[in-house]
């Protein structure tokens, strides 16, 4: 049996004496591909169940995230402020314009407290919870008493009710921020006419409530859900 090495060319290397010189394909050979580094990635572990849930949990994060990131974010009140979005706009600061929601208003306050042809008297006790948790947006509010004398006398309609604050809007075209605090207000609600009110009979005197400022010192949503108790007011 033959033992002597074989002297056969490899396949690649006369491939590459085609092109060269058999030297340098000897050389290219050599250098390029038996000497050729092989990279062998490294086989990863098995991830645990924790990993697999950490795994899951960082990819719906992701998803939520670049969900949120689409939604419209709500404006602060700084940038409201600056939009001029709780401002009423000069040419809607006319009196006449919330007249119409007067009207509506003490429609609306005649079925809170419940008044009709028949029945016309309300108490505190029965009827100051209910009074004071109604919406006060379109009322005819005028100051009665207060720590600052130049607001005795002011009246209007309140066009907006805030947390600390009534805005009213008066018979001259003015709008006037009223602080609740320190403040008593009155306003009235006139009465339905009576069934005979044909035969003559005077109408109805109109029913004056006068309430305090301090006991609606709340935002008027939050103001329908909160339970108020009676109790003196020593500072006015």
């Amino acid at each position: 049996m033959d033992t002597t090495p074989s002297t056969t060319t490899p396949f690649p290397q006369e491939l590459l004496a085609r092109a060269h010189s058999p030297k340098t394909a000897a050389h290219h050979y050599e250098e390029r591909v038996v000497k050729r580094p092989l990279y062998i990635r490294p086989t990863s572990p098995t991830p645990s169940a924790r990993a697999l849930r950490r795994r899951t949990l960082n990819e719906k994060n992701e998803k939520d995230k670049k969900r949120n990131a689409l939604k419209p974010r709500p404006l602060s009140a700084k940038k409201k402020r600056q939009l001029a979005l709780l401002e009423i706009p000069k040419e809607q600061q006319k009196y006449k314009i919330y007249e119409p929601l007067h009207e509506l208003w003490l429609g609306y306050m005649r079925d809170v407290l419940g008044l009709s042809a028949e029945r016309v008297h309300v108490t505190a006790a029965s009827s100051g919870v209910v009074l004071a948790s109604a919406d006060m947006h379109g009322a005819m509010l005028e100051v009665v008493r207060s720590k600052c004398v130049s607001r005795v006398g002011l009246k209007g309609i309140v066009v907006r009710d805030t947390k600390f604050t009534f805005e009213v809007i008066t018979k001259g075209d003015a709008v006037k921020s009223i602080p609740k605090e320190h403040t008593m207000f009155r306003f009235e609600i006139p009465l339905p006419p009576a069934a005979d009110s044909s035969s003559g009979a005077s109408a109805p005197k109109p029913l004056i409530f006068e309430i305090f400022g301090d006991q609606f010192q709340t935002r008027a949503p939050d103001r329908a859900n909160k339970k108020l108790k009676m109790h003196y007011q020593p500072d006015i």
